[in-house]
């Protein structure tokens, strides 16, 4: 299963998709308020702890830049790093995506 995120510096995005169910419909979806969390990591861990799908990979679209694996979002104090994101959320693919590079990979 796919678990699909837009961080934003106000708000989080995150839904969990399948192909058994078609890759557009999501199996469930939450939107978070960033701020309220230290990091992505617990904001993911809460969602997960809400629903409990076997996630074997990670893509999150980041309102701000993305190099070489390694995200900082704007207006949020938040450090990503695919490596560190996947260890800490038991995720075996973790994948960084500036946000507008997302939305054009999408199209």
């Amino acid at each position: 299963m796919l678990l699909a995120g837009d961080i934003g510096g106000t708000k989080t995005n995150l839904a969990v998709f399948s192909s058994e169910a078609g890759w557009r419909k999501p199996y469930a979806e939450a939107t978070y308020s960033s701020v309220n969390y230290p990091d992505l990591e617990s904001l993911v861990h809460e969602f997960l702890a809400q629903h409990d799908f076997p996630i074997d990979r990670a893509s999150f679209g980041v309102a701000g830049p993305v190099v070489a694996g390694h995200a900082t979002v704007t207006n949020l104090s938040w450090m990503m790093d695919e490596n560190h994101l996947q260890q800490a959320l038991h995720i075996p693919s973790v994948r960084l995506l500036n946000d507008l590079d997302a939305i054009a990979h999408s199209v």
